[in-house]
């Protein structure tokens, strides 16, 4: 949890961590702002953002919300998120575990084919300029 934290602060601060961006999405109970560090799969020049965790609280917030600020270095632009069916997600979960290396260890398996036949257990959300 502390290297979430430090990851937040980094990333607030303007620094750039790696691949990943801050995800800003206001709280469906609380209404206030999260954050939370995530990373980016581009396909196409469209990007996305996939979760290893369904239950996540940011998951849930990106869901009532549908928008945010996703932030990267000092730049932070407002965007749309849009949820893929599960039937589209194959191709996003094939590039992240490629394009997202130190992803990979949330997933329980490196193996695509493995990651994909469990589609329905990982979200993923297209990312639209808002």
């Amino acid at each position: 949890m502390w290297m979430v934290r430090l990851n937040v602060a980094m990333l607030r601060g303007g620094l750039k961590v790696g691949s990943q961006h801050l995800l800003s999405v206001r709280g469906r109970k609380s209404g206030e702002v999260r954050s939370t560090p995530i990373s980016i799969a581009t396909i196409d020049g469209s990007r996305y953002i996939v979760a290893a965790f369904s239950q996540a609280a940011w998951v849930q917030n990106v869901r009532a919300s549908r928008s945010g600020t996703l932030g990267h270095g000092r730049n932070v632009e407002r965007v749309r998120l849009v949820e893929l069916p599960v039937g589209e997600r194959a191709p996003v979960l094939r590039a992240f575990l490629q394009q997202v290396r130190g992803g990979v260890r949330f997933f329980g398996s490196g193996d695509p084919d493995v990651v994909v036949a469990r589609a329905d257990r990982y979200p993923v959300f297209r990312v639209d300029p808002n």
